[in-house]
C-alpha cells in the first residue's frame, strides 16, 4: 500500500520546484529586458511623453523582480501538487501567459509598437487572469500569489495606453535598432 508524503516531505518536494523555477522565471524575465533594451537610457524610450504617474525607472526592475519571484512560488505550488485536477491545465495557461508576458518587452521597446504592446497586455491579463483562477481552484495560496500581478498588468495596460496618447507617432521618435531611415525634404 502507498503512503501518503510526510508534511516534511511536501516541504522539501515544494523548495525543490521554488529552486528551479524562481531562478529560471527571473532569468527569462531578464533575457526578455536585456533583449529589448529596456533599461535606462533607452533613447527611444526616453524621448518619449510620458504620463505623471510614471514612477521611476528603477522602480520597474524591483517591482518585477518581486512578481517573477511572486509567480515562480506560484507555480512552484501547483507543480508541487500531483495529482490536484486541473494541474496540467494550470501549467500551460501559467506558460502561454508567461511567454505574451516575456514578448511584451520587445514589442514595445525594441520594436517601439505601443498599440501592439497595449493589446499584448490586455491578452496577458486575460491569460494571467486564467491562470490565477486554476491556480486557486488547486492551491488557493498560488493564486493569492499571483493578485499582485494582475494589479500591476493593469496599472502597466494604463500606463501604456497614455504612452499611446501622449505620442500618437511614437514609433518614428527614434529608428528602430537595424533601421534606416532617409528624410526627403
Amino acid at each position: 500500500m502507498a503512503e501518503l508524503a510526510s508534511p516534511r516531505q511536501l516541504r522539501v518536494a515544494f523548495m525543490r520546484w521554488a529552486l528551479i523555477c524562481v531562478p529560471a522565471i527571473l532569468l527569462l524575465g531578464t533575457i526578455s529586458g536585456r533583449i529589448a533594451n529596456s533599461d535606462e537610457g533607452n533613447p527611444w524610450f526616453d524621448a518619449l511623453s510620458k504620463p505623471a504617474l510614471m514612477p521611476p525607472a528603477w522602480v520597474f526592475g524591483a517591482v518585477w523582480s518581486i512578481l517573477y519571484v511572486l509567480m515562480a512560488l506560484a507555480l512552484a505550488m501547483i507543480l508541487n501538487a500531483r495529482g490536484a485536477k486541473g494541474r496540467g491545465v494550470a501549467v500551460a495557461l501559467f506558460l502561454i501567459q508567461l511567454g505574451l508576458n516575456l514578448a511584451w518587452s520587445p514589442v514595445f521597446f525594441a520594436m517601439h509598437r505601443i498599440m501592439l504592446a497595449f493589446g499584448l497586455i490586455a491578452a496577458i491579463l486575460l491569460w494571467a487572469g486564467a491562470t490565477t483562477l486554476v491556480f486557486w481552484r488547486i492551491r488557493p495560496a498560488a493564486g493569492m500569489l499571483m493578485l499582485p500581478y494582475l494589479a500591476w498588468l493593469l496599472f502597466a495596460g494604463m500606463l501604456n495606453w497614455q504612452i499611446h496618447e501622449r505620442n500618437p507617432n511614437g514609433v518614428t521618435l527614434v529608428p528602430v535598432r537595424g533601421d534606416t531611415q532617409i528624410i526627403i525634404q
